[in-house]
């Protein structure tokens, strides 16, 4: 008895009276969805830590912040009915915990507790190289609306659409928004725009 109970609460269908083999076109769907974003994930979560630590400014948070994204994305894989905007959503995932972070950031800072990213390497300052270092501490320093349109533009070579959806702005607040960012990153850097 204490076993049907339990088999009802994780297959409420079961407990209407609805045959087990119901169940088997939910199972398919769901073993489906989640071989997409196993794909999803092998092929592009690089790429959305890449993003991450463009906009976070460090690796251990853009790395939580995808991994984040992910697990939240498997927890509403049933409620994921077109595997082709699985990528879309991961970005705007992304994108969000990552606006996240700040405002904690922000908030700790306002009350007396910095973050401070970690000092970089030999081995980063190599890899890097100088001028793409100097270029990602000046993108740092942009406003947070105005680099996330850089990272999502420049980085993920995304069009205007993608990264209006993803912000959730107007394609013209885009258009404006990377103008702006691009002229600040102009100014930082000591170029002329």
């Amino acid at each position: 008895m204490e076993t049907d109970i339990v088999a009802n609460m994780r297959h409420p269908r079961r407990a209407t009276g609805a045959a087990p083999e119901a169940d088997a076109p939910e199972a398919d769907d769901r073993a489906a969805a989640t071989a997409a974003l196993t794909a999803l994930f092998r092929e592009h979560q690089l790429g959305l830590a890449r993003t991450a630590l463009m906009i976070v400014g460090d690796r251990a948070t853009a790395e939580d912040v995808v991994q984040d994204a992910f697990t939240d994305l498997y927890r509403r894989i049933d409620r994921l009915t077109d595997h082709d905007r699985m990528l879309p959503y991961a970005r705007a995932a992304v994108v969000n915990k990552c606006r996240t972070v700040l405002r904690r950031r922000r908030l700790a800072f306002r009350t007396g507790r910095t973050h401070e990213p970690p000092v970089w390497s030999a081995e980063s300052a190599a890899m890097l190289g100088e001028e793409r270092r100097e270029v990602f501490l000046a993108l740092r320093r942009l406003p947070q609306r105005r680099r996330e349109a850089l990272v999502l533009r420049y980085y993920l070579d995304l069009d205007e659409r993608e990264i209006a959806e993803i912000m959730g702005i107007g394609v013209g607040t885009v258009r404006s928004t990377v103008s702006r960012a691009l002229a600040s990153l102009a100014d930082l850097l000591g170029e002329e725009a």
